[in-house]
């Protein structure tokens, strides 16, 4: 395993080539092109902002003002991690004709679908810094330093989630149809319209907020939110155990992965 893993360095090139394909791909035709990878995330925060704030009156506490930024905080990197999720499962699906050739290595797709979603999460940080230099300056810290941690973290736990869900998908083609109805309740379930602090505080020894601890998005969104909106230290506790599980997801769902892919070119 630790070899073919070791081989995903060697198609470095291969993988740089294929997100800049996918990126290029993803807006060629339209109008605006490459801009919508700025304007989706103003228009989801415009949305999500309206709903939660004018329709819905979430339970997110005072540490969550302004909300809008708050929101967009938790937004990013959630919409990395969904994104990423629902289109590894469906690559080595969509890259069949790729697998069947011998020196292509499977592991790559559901790398690639992780890695371009990452560069629309990091094209969308500007914009976050625009906005959080407008209305929360006082917040901004040398905490922030801690952001490249928090971004490598959520890389490994996503990319084995990646990886393992590849695999699954092959074999059990329910699984991406199951994933969206488990993402929707995974969302929900992590704090990204509401403070998961002022739950913890409010609700204290109810199954809420004990649910919400073993959720490993839980402590990486918030993560997010101490680093990026309110400017505090990490809860090292928490995202210690965290990034663990993070680096043990990374090395099990490679290695489910590589345990499979000799069905790989059969099913597809």
């Amino acid at each position: 395993m630790w070899h073919s893993l070791s081989r995903l360095l060697q198609h470095r090139l291969l993988i740089r080539t294929l997100v800049q394909r996918e990126l290029t791909a993803r807006y060629r035709g339209s109008v605006l092109g490459f801009l919508w990878t700025f304007i989706h995330p103003l228009m989801l925060l415009g949305v999500y902002t309206f709903v939660f704030t004018y329709v819905i009156d979430p339970f997110r506490g005072e540490g969550a003002d302004p909300y809008a930024l708050f929101l967009f905080c938790g937004l990013l990197p959630w919409t990395w991690f969904s994104s990423a999720l629902a289109e590894s499962a469906n690559s080595l699906l969509m890259g069949g004709n790729l697998i069947k050739k011998i020196i292509f290595p499977a592991e790559v797709l559901p790398t690639v679908s992780v890695l371009h979603n990452g560069v629309n999460f990091l094209l969308g940080l500007p914009i976050y810094a625009v906005f959080w230099l407008w209305f929360k300056p006082e917040s901004i810290s040398l905490h922030l330093l801690w952001l490249p941690l928090v971004i490598v973290v959520q890389g490994l736990f996503t990319l084995g989630l990646a990886w393992l869900l590849a695999a699954l998908t092959v074999h059990y083609r329910d699984v991406k149809d199951l994933l969206a109805n488990i993402l929707t309740l995974w969302f929900f379930g992590s704090p990204v319209i509401y403070s998961y602090t002022h739950l913890d505080e409010t609700k204290p020894g109810e199954w809420g907020p004990f649910l919400l601890q073993l959720n490993p998005m839980t402590h990486i969104i918030e993560a997010y939110h101490t680093s990026m909106f309110t400017g505090e230290m990490l809860h090292w506790r928490r995202f210690g155990v965290t990034a663990i599980v993070a680096l043990l997801t990374f090395v099990l769902g490679y290695y489910f992965f590589d345990r499979l892919r000799d069905s790989f070119v059969e099913e597809v």
